[in-house]
């Protein structure tokens, strides 16, 4: 069993930056892939990032890409997700999942674990 816990979640304005964090414990961490996943009011839940297990491989949605980095630090079994020139369009709760695994997934659908969530709210 794996315990995610999420933290860094609030409101900035627009352009401004957040880090996520996403606290694991349980099991091995450096053994888990990991993702960033986002849900905002009346829609569907969609990938934002993931990471694998090393740290060496990742994904972004094209949404994010140039804005957001997703990293992660094994010793301290802690995922990342630092956000950038925030927009509006962003805001979202915000969560990280895990599963056991040597490949990157990008699809939520293949994550075990999840956190409780973080409420991200970007201003205009």
């Amino acid at each position: 069993q794996v315990q995610l816990v999420e933290s860094g979640g609030g409101l900035v304005q627009a352009g401004g930056s957040l880090r996520l964090s996403c606290a694991a414990s349980g099991r091995t961490f450096n053994s888990y892939a990991m993702g960033w996943f986002r849900q905002a009011p009346g829609k569907e839940r969609e990938t934002v990032a993931a990471i694998s297990y090393s740290g060496a491989r990742t994904y972004y949605a094209d949404s994010v890409k140039g804005r957001f980095t997703i990293s992660r630090d094994n010793a301290k079994n802690t995922a990342y997700l630092q956000m950038n020139s925030l927009k509006p369009e962003d805001t979202a709760v915000y969560y990280c999942a895990a599963r056991y695994g040597s490949n990157l997934y990008p699809n939520g659908n293949n994550y075990d674990y999840w956190g409780q969530g973080t409420q991200v709210t970007v201003s205009s």
